[in-house]
């Protein structure tokens, strides 16, 4: 059977449609959680899609942090429950202090749209697990407030406990690790374009994977993301049989 995955609506999602497709795409089965709901419909991931939730009003990510959908979601993360946040969703996981780190404004002062390569410092994440090598991903972003950033005792403890989950790349693979390289769209902080918490059950990921699943679209490389966290959140949904026999 196929994972249900739940996609979180807010006011001001524009990527919840993208997701639901990559869902599909990827051989899940696609779940729209509205933002005034707590009811999760026994999911067995969650996606926070791209946009402006709440119109970015105050800070982005910040206002959604309190819906009661958020709640639920908080709680799924503490159990175990797989959580992936997307541009927007990532913004809205680090208001939360669902993953390390804030993003700030662009570097650039400038909204940025356009097509990037992202590499995976980890292969061997439920995020991750369909990666098959680390190539470039490419795929595009969107944002104006996508600017990674943490200090630097924060940053040491990311990249001892393998928290960086995705950095900017150049064409050749080689990380954009300067806040200054043209393949480092936003500035961020050694390139980081994906983190997870410490448990590794929830990620956040300032490109859009879920509008490269097809080639016709540029790229499907972000379909490797979609497929693995639905893979993922299948295995760990499927109930093991216990037996209890007797001597």
């Amino acid at each position: 059977m196929s994972a249900r995955i739940g996609i979180v609506v807010f006011p001001g999602s524009n990527r919840d449609a993208d997701a639901m497709h990559a869902v599909t795409v990827a051989g899940g089965q696609p779940v729209a959680l509205w933002h005034e709901t707590a009811d999760l419909q026994g999911v067995a991931g969650v996606i926070l899609p791209g946009g402006f939730a709440y119109g970015d009003y105050l800070r982005a990510g910040v206002i959604a942090r309190f819906s009661p959908v958020m709640r639920s979601v908080a709680e799924f993360a503490r159990e175990g429950g797989l959580v992936l946040g997307i541009c927007n969703g990532f913004q809205v996981l680090a208001e939360a202090g669902l993953v390390p780190g804030a993003l700030l404004r662009n570097r650039s002062l400038r909204f940025v749209c356009r097509q990037v390569e992202i590499t995976a410092e980890r292969l061997d994440t439920p995020f991750t697990r369909a990666v098959p090598d680390h190539h470039p991903l490419r795929m595009p972003v969107a944002h104006g407030e996508g600017c990674y950033y943490a200090d630097d005792a924060t940053l040491q403890d990311l990249e001892a406990d393998g928290q960086v989950l995705f950095r900017y790349a150049r064409a050749d693979g080689s990380p954009a690790w300067s806040e200054a390289d043209p393949a480092n769209p936003n500035g961020s902080v050694r390139g980081i374009a994906g983190v997870l918490n410490a448990a590794g059950n929830v990620a956040g990921l300032m490109p859009h994977p879920e509008t490269a699943v097809e080639a016709l679209l540029g790229s499907d490389d972000g379909l490797l993301i979609i497929r693995s966290l639905v893979e993922s959140a299948a295995e760990r949904s499927a109930t093991p049989r216990i037996l209890v026999g007797s001597a």
